[in-house]
């Protein structure tokens, strides 16, 4: 099974070029999908069925959590049916996904079943004559020492290997008991870490981009990092909650454009 390794060395970027036929994508991340949440789960499949984009990119935390690919070969398990949407989906358009930091075990066999592509973190794509350099923007959060600690063991061969050797029940447990305790981490905080702006314009000039999209902070919203240079940050997703929260971001002809979800299934941007 393929893992996810480290965010690659500047001089690593691999570039993407949009082909001439797509007029648009459309860029999600942190739906942080799980059965327990059903209304994100049933507007997730409703956007999947109502996209009008050439393609479609998710920038990570599809999954509230990933255990390991095996989980597939439950029969009628949530990522059985979720990797099912997904190949239907991928039907009528390319399918892009970014590991996020609760997803980074996603390997190559999801995405056979779920007909993605699997996007190294970063990425740069030219689109339109513009260049945007995509991440899911967990490895941009230096100031979160404990996490990147974390982040570097966890996205190590020896590490992956270790756990997903572990009986898948024994991994779910074990999922369960990292969300609560990244809930209560949450709690106790008051102050959450951010995107490093000098980082951001180190990958920036070495992408030779001028907008970094990404997600994982939950704070949608447009920074200029300098005259030249911005980051835009997508929303989560939670129509589970009051109010709901979901944007789907579009970017087109007519430039880069937030859309609610609510308003996006109402009618679908041409």
């Amino acid at each position: 099974m393929a893992i996810a390794t480290d965010t690659p060395a500047f001089g690593a970027m691999a570039d993407l070029a949009a082909p001439a036929g797509w007029s648009s994508i459309e860029i999600i991340s942190d739906l942080h999908l799980q059965p327990s949440e059903p209304h994100t789960f049933e507007d997730w499949q409703r956007y999947l069925r109502a996209s009008t984009a050439g393609a479609v990119f998710i920038l990570g935390d599809l999954f509230e959590a990933w255990v390991g690919d095996d989980a597939l070969l439950e029969p009628g398990s949530f990522e059985a049916q979720c990797a099912a949407l997904l190949r239907q989906a991928a039907r009528q358009r390319p399918l892009f996904f970014m590991h996020g930091n609760r997803d980074f075990l996603i390997g190559d066999a999801f995405a056979r079943a779920a007909s993605l592509r699997l996007l190294p973190d970063p990425t740069p794509l030219a689109f339109l004559g513009r260049r945007y350099l995509l991440s899911h923007g967990d490895a941009l959060c230096l100031d979160d020492v404990e996490y990147q600690r974390f982040r570097a063991l966890a996205r190590s061969s020896a590490w992956q290997a270790q756990l997903l050797a572990q009986p898948l029940a024994a991994r779910r447990q074990l999922a369960g008991q990292m969300r609560s305790e990244s809930t209560a981490r949450q709690q106790r905080e008051t102050i959450y870490a951010d995107v490093d702006t000098a980082a951001a314009l180190a990958w920036l000039d070495a992408a030779q981009a001028d907008t970094l999209v990404h997600g994982h902070t939950h704070r949608p919203a447009e920074h200029a990092l300098d005259a030249a240079h911005r980051r835009v940050v997508l929303s989560d997703w939670d129509t589970d909650t009051d109010p709901p929260r979901a944007e789907v971001l579009r970017i087109d002809r007519q430039g880069l454009r937030r859309i609610a979800l609510a308003d996006y299934l109402r009618q679908p941007p041409q």
